[in-house]
């Protein structure tokens, strides 16, 4: 019990300490540029978690290893590859059905700033559940235990998919489970923070069907038509029972890969 009392006394004093941290750090005016406002906004909380990261993995280098940036080709060509796949072939569902409609195209200035700001965001998301915690529980006591603790904080912080009903919040958990999945396969941060990060820049920058921060602009002027639980409803796409389904799939094709590493060693 002492064991089980100590970790999460470090879970709840990592998590709302950084939740503090990033509530008290300085954004700029809401007058500048909306684009730098954002970037800014992301580097804020993604600043916290670094500086909380560093902090408690100092305090226990010697028995908690993060695995950062272990394996970096590797990592982005897995996220880059698995996040395409994970993307496209429910958009390509969707599109072939008549629930998405495309009808324009959006002028929007600075994009390439609205990208990085979606990136950090990102970066910001996986160190925060899949970083420091993740870890921490997993060597201390054990891999369930890591992935129940972490993907329950991964869900509750996407509040708005409990308002939306059903299929986006388990939409939310499987991801978050997914993710989980491609990091232990892959052994390193990387992968599911790129594949993330194509999830959120293609789905919600381009598509528009993502939901980020309500300031986020989207390159195409993009219509979803239909039953909610195919369209997905105010969630557009996180809300729609394909993606459910993809990823279902795809977190059993990294389990049976991952099980397939573990026989080989």
């Amino acid at each position: 019990m002492k064991k089980i009392g100590i970790t999460i006394f470090k879970t709840i004093t990592f998590f709302l300490g950084w939740a503090i941290l990033a509530s008290i750090l300085p954004l700029l005016p809401l007058e500048e540029e909306p684009a730098f406002w954002r970037l800014w906004a992301e580097i804020m909380p993604l600043l916290a978690i670094v500086v909380f990261t560093f902090i408690f993995w100092l305090i226990e280098r010697k028995n908690i290893k993060l695995h950062l940036f272990n394996y970096p080709v590797k990592g982005i060509a897995l996220g880059v590859a698995a996040g395409l796949v994970w993307l496209a072939i429910p958009v390509f569902i969707m599109c072939i059905m008549g629930i998405i409609q495309f009808s324009g195209v959006n002028t929007i200035k600075l994009f390439p700033v609205w990208i990085l700001a979606a990136f950090l965001n990102v970066v910001m998301q996986e160190l925060l559940v899949r970083g420091y915690l993740y870890q921490l529980i997993k060597q201390k006591h054990n891999i369930i235990a890591a992935t129940i603790v972490t993907t329950a904080l991964f869900t509750a912080s996407h509040g708005g998919a409990f308002e939306a009903g059903v299929i986006p919040v388990l939409n939310v958990f499987t991801m978050s489970l997914l993710m989980t999945v491609v990091l232990e396969y892959s052994g390193s941060m990387i992968a599911p923070t790129v594949m993330h990060f194509m999830w959120n820049g293609i789905g919600a920058l381009v598509l528009g069907g993502v939901s980020l921060a309500d300031d986020y602009p989207n390159l195409l002027i993009t219509k979803f038509n239909g039953n909610k639980f195919l369209s997905g409803g105010i969630c557009k796409i996180e809300g729609s029972i394909f993606v459910l389904l993809m990823n279902m799939i795809l977190i059993a094709f990294f389990l049976v890969l991952l099980s397939k590493n573990k026989t080989k060693q």
